[in-house]
């Protein structure tokens, strides 16, 4: 019998999970966020971020489109309208969860890029990163060495540049994930 009633979380236990993980989450991104103290490092990763905005993107579905022509213009309008789509998603949780990023919390934090908003929950970047790598690599597999390597860049960028949590990041690539199959199963 008691297998079929729910087991009750006490409040105070929750909260204490939840702040040992948060804790641990700050550490991991302060952690992350040292490459940024590499000049290398810290220039790849802000251009991964920099092309993350867009501009990769957009290039990669030209290049889609000057290889396959008339057949890629459907998928390519998808993923465009997919991309417009997440922009509503994460803006929208962003404002409701209002979590501000690590270089608000934390004066280790060092930052190159200015974010483009003060909020981190989820990390619009990712979820971008996820959703058009799927979009493209299911219309395009043999893109894969050029879309993997660059969504994981852009995906990894947002904790090392110190703009992003994990939690962030994985939500992020979680509703990329979520648009990219809707998107997909549209075709």
């Amino acid at each position: 019998m008691s297998l079929l009633r729910p087991r009750f979380v006490e409040p105070a236990r929750l909260s204490r999970h939840l702040g040992a993980y948060l804790a641990w989450e700050a550490l991991v991104t302060e952690r992350c966020n040292r490459i940024h103290r590499r000049r290398v490092p810290r220039a790849v990763f802000a251009l991964a971020s920099r092309l993350g905005d867009g501009v990769g993107w957009y290039v990669l579905a030209l290049m889609v489109l000057a290889v396959h022509g008339g057949v890629a213009v459907e998928p390519m309008l998808v993923m465009l309208f997919s991309g417009g789509v997440g922009v509503l998603v994460y803006l929208t949780i962003k404002r409701r969860t209002g979590r501000l990023r690590p270089l608000h919390r934390n004066v280790r934090i060092e930052v190159s890029v200015a974010p483009l908003d003060q909020y981190s929950f989820p990390s619009g970047h990712t979820l971008h990163a996820t959703n058009f790598g799927i979009q493209l690599l299911a219309f395009e597999p043999s893109l894969a060495p050029l879309i993997v390597p660059f969504a994981l860049l852009v995906a990894s960028s947002r904790m090392v540049l110190g703009l992003h949590y994990l939690s962030d990041v994985l939500v992020g690539a979680a509703i990329g994930g979520v648009i990219a199959s809707l998107s997909l199963s549209l075709l």
